[in-house]
């Protein structure tokens, strides 16, 4: 079922009245059909023009004008935005790339360098490494060659004595054969032979015992006297059947070649003990003559230095006890009775702390003054800390009272009398749980229509 507009055409319509229902529906009854009269024709109405409502689709389709300009503006903003947006962000990672490239190139560079760098070190050692190698070989050589040249002078040292020994001991054998010469008894000649055969053996027994690293001087004293021997027979006989050229000279072979001998033995004994020779014996000397001299200097100052630290201590510790004397003279005094009390000589820091503690009741840096003032400067800060002033900070803040103690005031509460018609809780019964949702409904419309 639909209905009519209320108006047309910017009339209003007008609604049919049906006062009986079944008349309506009945046939009309026949009435007797009268002339017609002519009535006058009412002039066409010109429709009327409701400005309101065309001011309104004005403003309806200005609206929507608006809004669709508002929006296409919207979209061409967002498109610009978006595309500005891109171009930022395509130049951001163009820059971001391009710092990632340039960091990579320097990270490369700087991994080149490192690479070049630990290869010339790496050159640097390896080349280091055959120059010590090659020292070293030119070192080894140096050595082989000097003991080859000290081994070759050795041998041929060696070899000389032996034949200027031989050499001398055929100069002094005809003298002494000659000496014991007698045609009764050929044999003696046998003595001269056995005398140097003899100063042989011993020779040879002391260089045993010397590369046996034994004990070697008694092996050289009987070839030194067998030695002695044969030239006093020499020189004996000499002057005596010769001329004293002949005896001087052949005493001098029988000498001779034991003492060339015994000079290479005893070189070689004293470069296997490691003897110093004369030069670095005095060598030696003068450097440790040297050291026990600037031992002695050490010494002298090490004894100056702390004579000097020892008077700069005295000095200081009167300086102090004339200190303590005029700022504390109360406790000075007992200090001294302390001193003298305890077997002490001078006030020692101990002796002050305790006269200190006895007098003032504090340490050494503390006082009853100072206490007060580091208590009323840490309330000074707290109160600019809090900006507060200092005299109501000081009514909340017991400064002399320590966080273990309880507070000396206790909080005050208000409870006054009761009075008659006095409300207490209580009082009155609880309302039903149907009336108190009921008025939470209405306290809470209260406050939505007030806020609107």
């Amino acid at each position: 079922m639909t209905t009519s507009p209320p108006q047309v055409n910017g009339h209003r319509r007008p609604l049919p009245v049906i006062t009986d229902w079944q008349a309506f529906l009945a046939a009309p009854a026949e009435e007797p059909v009268a002339a017609p009269t002519p009535e006058a024709q009412p002039e066409p109405a010109t429709p009327s023009i409701d400005l309101v409502a065309q001011a309104e689709a004005d403003a309806i389709r200005t609206k929507a004008y608006a809004d669709a300009e508002a929006v296409r503006i919207k979209a061409e903003g967002d498109a610009k935005a978006a595309e500005i947006k891109a171009a930022e962000e395509a130049r951001k990672l163009k820059l971001a790339n391009d710092k990632a490239q340039a960091r990579a190139i320097e990270e490369q560079a700087a991994r080149d360098a490192r690479i070049a760098k630990s290869n010339r070190e790496r050159a640097e050692a390896e080349r280091g490494q055959q120059e010590d190698e090659r020292a070293r070989q030119e070192q080894q050589q140096n050595e082989a060659a000097a003991e080859a040249d000290v081994a070759k002078a050795a041998t041929t040292w060696r070899k000389y004595a032996i034949a200027f020994y031989a050499v001398c001991a055929v100069v002094a054998l005809p003298v002494q054969i000659a000496a014991f010469w007698d045609r009764d008894a050929p044999w003696l000649v046998i003595a001269p032979l056995m005398l140097e055969g003899a100063a042989l053996v011993v020779t040879k027994g002391a260089a045993a015992a010397v590369a046996a690293n034994r004990p070697h001087w008694h092996y050289r004293t009987v070839a030194w006297v067998f030695a002695f021997i044969a030239a006093g027979i020499n020189l004996k006989h000499g002057l005596d059947a010769f001329d004293p050229a002949t005896a001087i000279g052949t005493a001098f072979a029988s000498l001779a070649g034991p003492g060339v001998w015994d000079l290479h033995e005893h070189g070689r004994i004293r470069r296997r003990d490691g003897a110093l020779t004369r030069r670095e014996r005095r060598a030696a000397a003068k450097a440790a003559k040297e050291a026990a001299r600037k031992q002695e200097v050490e010494k002298a100052e090490q004894e100056a230095a702390k004579t000097a630290a020892e008077e700069a201590a005295e000095a200081a510790a009167a300086v102090l006890a004339e200190t303590r004397k005029a700022r504390f003279p109360k406790v000075w005094d007992h200090a001294l009775g302390l001193a003298a009390d305890l077997g002490e000589t001078t006030v020692t820091d101990a002796i002050w702390r305790r006269a200190k503690r006895d007098v003032e009741g504090t340490d050494p840096g503390e006082s009853a003054d100072t206490i007060r003032m580091r208590n009323a400067a840490e309330i000074r800060v707290e109160a600019a800390r809090l900006r507060k002033p200092v005299s109501t900070l000081s009514k909340t803040t017991n400064a002399q009272r320590a966080s273990q103690m309880p507070k000396g005031q206790k909080t005050r509460v208000y409870n006054p009398p009761a009075r008659p018609g006095r409300r207490t809780p209580g009082d009155t019964p609880k309302y039903v749980s149907a009336a108190r949702k009921q008025a939470a409904i209405t306290a809470k419309n209260a406050s939505t229509e007030e806020q609107k």
